[in-house]
């Protein structure tokens, strides 16, 4: 019987194939590519693309393609095939290394931002070696950076990289000062955690909102939704274990690290997480899980909705982002160890994270800033827009005996001179989770909360990454010049603590009296909307610090910043237009026909028997007939909304109308619906509600 073992990754052409495949002189040639960043020579491409077209053809393989990640947020994909002309009319199957390194597909109708006109075509992709290739259906997968004719990035994976690379840069310059010798090379690392809905597929087609939008912009409350508790690790419906099943064999085929699957909070909402790897391959791991999901749910009769905030009432679908760095040599560099020497730099490299996130705790909330994410953050099953580390009470109490030059009261009452007292080891968490926090330290490592389900990881990742790299840099900068290093590295630590412990917060989060205290008392920032954050990508201190590390270009961020806004106008629009069609050509017709449903009912009625008051169907009448009138009010004032946003000068201001009129308007048009639904019966309204959604699957 074939196991996991046996199968794992052999749609991947991964190291293994690379070592069986290629000549050693080869194979360590690109193993330096991908290790240390030297230059592909296309010798070796050559090579490699030869080996990598008979393996694919060996496993069914007839096309290749370059498979990128354009600033739509999903993945795109041309496909070539390996045949090739043959002298005696027949065809050969080729695959040079100058079409494995470098294709051109056209740009023109991806986003751009203004980096390029519309007219311009050519584009460029360009394999990214440190993600390995890999075969979906009959066509071979080639990761790769996207780019422009002009050579500035068209996607997301380009910045990432040059983001781990500025982070690897600076991270090195700390170790070397430690005295560390001997790594080549620092990494961060991700694990991300996947929510997502699954519902009936019959359901989804007679939902347009669904179809259209991905989310539900009308619906009830039904009678029971999360509140029982009873979903959250319960046991696995029948037809949801048999997609489980499916996806973890098609994702571990693919290498893809599906570790954990359960039940999530609310009804039909399940969680997929992975096991750590690079950013990058966790990068394209993630979008591919997100892709394999929606497929292998179609199999069996199902829809995958990767929504933030699907259905109204109950928990929306967030993405936590486990972010850690290690170097080489597979040593956690937020991991306190076992030595002096090893705490003071875990303790330098925790401060560079605090700083960091204190610094840019815009750039943070700017990466997950989404449509549809708004919805979701704060509200009680989210982190607040307002962004915050929590540390526990123990590593709290650690940084404040620092700061304070106080003995530490906790495992070993020294004063906390660094290069002294050994810290806590962190093999158990000594402190408990908090859900609310939007960054908390989890024992070695990072989990960013706040990123919605369907957002590539990428963006959050490339800021994080940065703003370390930053704060590294600071830190090298100074120490390399220090006469005495840990008197300057001890000052240096607490001044970070003393300087950024604004951002330091280990209560409630969801608490409206710490969004007070943020704002007004610590002067964090809170950014509710993606119209509010996203103008703040250009802000000068941004600016400076992503160019100086060569992660974007002042035209990248500024065109950026305006798909990002566009992004957000074009969805909302379609969610307001998708409203009002259903308003008008479902809902008001639904209910004018189970208002003459019950007029005649009271005829009827009345015609049976005179003296019959006919006092419910004359009640419901009235209100549904009320109801009626202000769904086609609210109508007419969603439209006109929408009509002015033709005379907004600029996307920010676009933005701005639709955060302050489009979406209060909605929000007017959904109240009145959803009461109309509560009172029609159910054969008459046009759409499946709540509870058949919720409860559907099987």
């Amino acid at each position: 019987m074939e196991t996991v073992k046996d199968y794992f990754g052999c749609m991947v052409f991964d190291d293994r194939q690379m070592r069986a495949k290629l000549s050693e002189k080869i194979y360590d040639s690109l193993r330096k590519t991908i290790d240390e960043g030297k230059e592909l020579d296309i010798g070796v491409a050559n090579e490699v693309a030869v080996a990598m077209k008979d393996w694919a053809v060996s496993k069914g393989a007839t096309h290749y393609t370059h498979w990128f990640q354009p600033l739509t947020g999903i993945t795109a994909e041309k496909h070539d095939s390996f045949i090739t002309p043959a002298p005696d009319g027949g065809v050969i199957m080729e695959f040079s290394g100058k079409e494995l390194i470098k294709g051109e597909p056209d740009a023109s109708s991806f986003p751009s931002g203004g980096l390029r006109a519309t007219f311009e075509a050519r584009g460029y992709t360009a394999w990214d070696p440190t993600s390995y290739a890999f075969i979906k259906g009959k066509t071979l997968c080639i990761p790769t950076a996207f780019c422009s004719y002009g050579g500035q990035a068209l996607d997301k994976k380009t910045p990432l990289l040059r983001s781990m690379e500025a982070l690897n840069k600076q991270a090195l310059r700390i170790l070397r000062l430690f005295g560390n010798d001997t790594a080549k090379c620092v990494r961060s690392s991700v694990g991300p955690e996947q929510e997502y809905f699954l519902i009936t597929r019959e359901m989804y087609e007679k939902r347009p909102d669904l179809r259209f939008t991905g989310r539900t912009l009308f619906g009830a409350k039904p009678p029971k939704g999360q509140e029982m508790d009873d979903h959250y690790f319960g046991v696995i419906k029948t037809s949801v274990a048999a997609f489980m099943e499916e996806l973890n064999v098609e994702l571990w085929k693919l290498g893809v690290l599906a570790k954990t699957e359960h039940n999530e909070v609310a009804p039909s909402q399940h969680e997929l997480a992975t096991i750590y790897t690079t950013t990058n391959i966790a990068t394209d791991n993630n979008q591919l899980t997100m892709e394999v999901m929606q497929k292998v749910a179609e199999r069996h009769g199902l829809v995958c909705l990767l929504h933030e905030k699907p259905f109204a009432g109950v928990n929306g679908s967030g993405k936590h982002n486990n972010w850690s760095l290690a170097d080489d040599t597979g040593r956690n560099l937020l991991s306190p160890g076992d030595t002096p020497y090893e705490n003071a730099q875990f303790l330098l490299f925790l401060c560079a994270v605090i700083k960091a996130v204190d610094d840019y705790q815009d750039l943070l909330r700017i990466s997950v800033a989404t449509a549809g994410n708004d919805h979701r953050l704060g509200a009680n099953e989210a982190p607040p827009a307002v962004v915050s580390v929590f540390l526990g009470d123990e590593l709290n109490a650690v940084l404040d005996a620092i700061e304070n030059d106080t003995p530490y009261e906790g495992t070993r009452k020294t004063q906390m001179k660094l290069g002294v007292d050994v810290l806590p080891k962190f093999t158990k968490d000594t402190t408990d989770r908090n859900r609310t926090s939007p960054f908390a330290f989890t024992g070695n490592k990072f989990e960013f909360r706040m990123l919605g389900s369907s957002n590539s990881i990428a963006c959050a990742n490339i800021m994080l990454n940065t703003a370390v790299a930053e704060s590294l840099k600071i830190y090298a900068d100074r120490l390399e010049g220090a006469e005495d290093f840990e008197d300057k590295l001890h000052s240096m630590i607490q001044k970070t603590i003393k300087d950024h412990k604004r951002i330091i917060f280990n209560g409630n989060g969801y608490d409206e009296a710490w969004i007070k205290e943020a704002t007004e008392v610590r002067g964090l920032l809170n950014y509710p909307t993606t119209a509010d954050c996203m103008p703040h990508l250009l802000d000068k201190k941004n600016v400076d610090m992503l160019t100086s590390h060569g992660v974007y270009s002042q035209d990248e961020l500024e065109s950026r910043c305006e798909i990002m806004l566009e992004n957000y106008c074009k969805t909302v629009t379609i969610e307001a237009n998708t409203m009002r069609d259903m308003a008008k050509t479902l809902i008001l017709p639904a209910v004018e026909k189970y208002i003459g449903a019950l007029a005649q009912t009271a005829v009827s009625k009345k015609s049976l028997n005179p003296e019959i008051s006919c006092g419910f169907e004359t009640e419901l009448i009235k209100k549904l007939s009320g109801l009626t009138e202000l769904i086609a009010m609210k109508t007419g004032e969603l439209e006109k909304a929408l009509a002015l946003l033709d005379e907004a000068e600029g996307i920010e201001l676009e933005s701005a109308e639709i955060r302050d009129s489009v979406l209060p308007k909605m929000r007017e048009l959904r109240i009145a619906c959803d009461e109309a639904e509560t009172l029609t019966a159910r054969e008459y309204w046009p759409f499946p509600t709540y509870g058949e959604l919720l409860f559907g699957v099987r």
